[in-house]
């Protein structure tokens, strides 16, 4: 069986990343690796499902005992992503989703350099702010915070493989299904099939 991809997923809040992912996980090949996190959950947000929520000491912990592949603290909380989970998906041929903030990323490039970077944009910051106020979860003076931050991580944009711009939700999600399928032929994933083709 061949180890399936690890996907990063990043872009600013309101870019309505979390909604192509579960999207994309409704296809059993994907795998959603699951954060832990020190923010209060949402409406309907689940442990275990969503995120693992954690107190401060609890991830403070975490970090200590390195369980953690990567970590940040975004806007007051802290956001992490356990190891383990991802590295047995990946064996078990699983296209492994980590949807994490763009610092997070970057501490992933330095360890999983085979990953796919993909940074979900929205189409404009008035799209995004709209989104964000339309969540109706959070203060002004957060939603300003978030598309200053967003401005920011926007800069980033070639630390990453491949943009995806968010205007429609379907062509967002055909169009990482295109990546994830070329991703896969590359040629450095064909070593083990190679060898068998010359030996045979």
């Amino acid at each position: 069986m061949k180890e399936g991809l690890k996907i990063v997923i990043s872009g600013p809040s309101g870019s309505g990343k979390g909604t192509i992912v579960k999207e994309l996980i409704k296809n059993e090949q994907f795998m959603l690796s699951i954060s832990a996190t020190t923010r209060m959950p949402r409406q309907g947000e689940e442990e275990g499902v969503h995120y693992y929520f954690k107190s401060t000491s609890e991830f403070e912990d975490m970090i200590a005992e390195e369980a953690l592949l990567e970590y940040a603290n975004f806007c007051g909380n802290y956001y992490g992503t356990p190891k383990a989970p991802i590295e047995e998906g990946v064996k078990n041929g699983k296209d492994v989703i980590l949807e994490i903030e763009v610092q997070g990323a970057q501490q992933i490039k330095q360890i999983y350099d085979d990953a796919v970077f993909i940074f979900v944009i929205p189409p404009s910051l008035t799209e995004l702010e709209k989104r964000l106020v339309g969540r109706g979860t959070e203060t002004e003076e957060v939603i300003a915070k978030r598309i200053g931050r967003a401005k920011e991580e926007l800069a980033m944009y070639k630390e990453y493989d491949y943009i995806i711009i968010n205007d429609t939700l379907a062509d967002a999600i055909d169009q990482i299904n295109h990546i994830v399928y070329t991703e896969k032929l590359r040629s450095s994933r064909f070593e083990v099939d190679i060898e068998r083709v010359i030996n045979n």
